[in-house]
């Protein structure tokens, strides 16, 4: 099995930390500091969320970091196991701060519902069922 960890600049780490917390990660104090802290949300996924002078060190030279307020690099697709599981993490984020960045979207085999986190970095949170598919 593949580990996948995300590192991701923010400006407030406390917030961050509170951000991540209300959508059910845990933050993992052996590899969190004032610089840094490991949430995981399961055996699977872990979010690096690191400060943005801490986070500057792991850039290449001649490369910046991007204001993730203005400009998108990456979307990070989360899929949950149910309708309800997008819903609920939907509703947490934007209780927590999050901000809903395009329509919820159904399909019929998918459905979705997308939010940035407090330093504008967008999570599609979705469900899909492979088996209801249309065929082409």
């Amino acid at each position: 099995m593949a580990k996948l960890y995300i590192n991701l600049p923010v400006e407030n780490l406390k917030t961050s930390i509170a951000f991540y917390q209300a959508l059910g990660f845990v933050q993992n104090m052996d590899f969190s500091d004032e610089k840094a802290a490991a949430m995981t949300l399961d055996d699977s996924l872990s979010v690096m969320l690191l400060s943005r002078d801490f986070f500057s060190r792991f850039v290449p030279t001649g490369k910046t970091i991007s204001d993730s307020h203005t400009t998108t690099e990456v979307l990070n697709a989360l899929e949950l196991d149910s309708r309800e599981a997008v819903d609920t993490i939907f509703d947490k984020a934007i209780g927590a701060g999050g901000q809903k960045t395009v329509d919820t979207y159904d399909y019929g085999f998918m459905y979705g519902r997308d939010f940035q986190d407090p330093d504008g970095h967008i999570w599609e949170a979705f469900w899909m069922d492979v088996s209801q598919m249309p065929k082409e």
